[in-house]
């Protein structure tokens, strides 16, 4: 298990509270969709004019919206990686071995606690994909320090290269590359581009009440997260400490969701929102507020 300072306060988010499905603008809907169906294993939910849905055969993870004459930025707030969870080594196994066979550029990592590989999407949306793993060892993140360890006690930066070879043999004879990813997945976490991360975790753990799983000042990241694991969300400052938000003609994060599991728990974050003075619009989604980096958040019951 992951290790923290004792952060919690007189609040915090109900445990059972996840992410949800991570919504993006988009240039062309077309191809988006054709990536996240061949070489993702997404489902299409539902397309409609210039939106769509795609997921799991139950689960919508992410919505596409397609505008006009976008653009990538750089050194802008936004999204980092959105990352999907897998429920076991060899359902991310096939997920891997669909992406080589595609020839999919893929970067392959061991962080001991989790086995995950990254890629981009065709207009450069960081994904993951990952299971966890921590029968393997485990990382902790404490007074600034971050440090993993395999269960022999063996010291790892957490960062190795995922060895491949070996993964895939939790591969089966009969096994499909081709196969729609398993009803299970969900959204694992979300990281973010932030401008300040102290300004961050004031947002995210002082009002909506995600519990601070540490703080890695020399990484210029943090972490959160709800009913302790490891994290629901990532914050760093890779772009820049004081980054602006993304212009309005960007490709990128729309918002996030989180998803609550009852009215009260998220009637309970709206009353500290509401305090706090952040105003938030009502939308067919659920809540939608912007953290101090203009990320956009959707507060809903799941």
């Amino acid at each position: 298990m992951m290790t923290h300072p004792n952060t919690l306060q007189e609040f915090s988010l109900h445990p059972a509270t996840e992410v949800g499905p991570v919504s993006l603008t988009v240039a062309n809907l077309e191809n988006q969709i054709l990536f996240y169906e061949k070489a993702m294993g997404f489902k299409l939910h539902w397309r409609e004019g210039q939106s769509a849905a795609l997921g799991t055969g139950e689960r919508e993870l992410i919505r596409l919206t397609e505008e006009a004459n976008l653009k990538k930025y750089r050194g802008v707030t936004g999204l980092y990686h959105f990352a999907v969870l897998f429920p076991n080594r060899r359902e991310l196994a096939i997920a891997m071995a669909r992406l080589f066979a595609l020839k999919v550029r893929n970067s392959p990592t061991d962080h001991v606690m989790t086995k995950t590989t990254y890629l981009d999407d065709p207009e450069g949306n960081g994904i993951e994909l990952y299971c966890e793993s921590p029968e393997d060892g485990s990382w902790t993140l404490k007074d600034g320090e971050y440090e993993t360890r395999w269960a022999d006690g063996r010291w790892s930066d957490g960062r190795e290269a995922l060895d491949v070879e070996a993964f895939f043999k939790n591969l089966k004879d009969d096994d499909r590359v081709d196969a729609p990813i398993p009803i299970e997945t969900k959204m694992g976490h979300v990281h973010l581009h932030v401008r300040d991360i102290p300004e961050a975790l004031d947002f995210y753990h002082g009002i909506l009440g995600f519990d601070i799983m540490g703080h890695a000042k020399e990484f210029h990241m943090a972490f959160v997260s709800a009913g302790g694991y490891h994290h629901h969300l990532g914050l760093n400052t890779w772009q820049g400490e004081g980054a602006p938000p993304p212009p309005a003609d960007a490709v990128g994060l729309r918002h996030f969701t989180v998803d609550f599991p009852n009215q009260s728990a998220l009637d309970e974050v709206v009353a500290r929102v509401e305090k706090s003075g952040i105003s938030y619009n009502q939308t067919e989604d659920g809540l939608l507020l912007h953290d101090p980096s203009q990320n956009g958040v959707v507060l809903r019951v799941k």
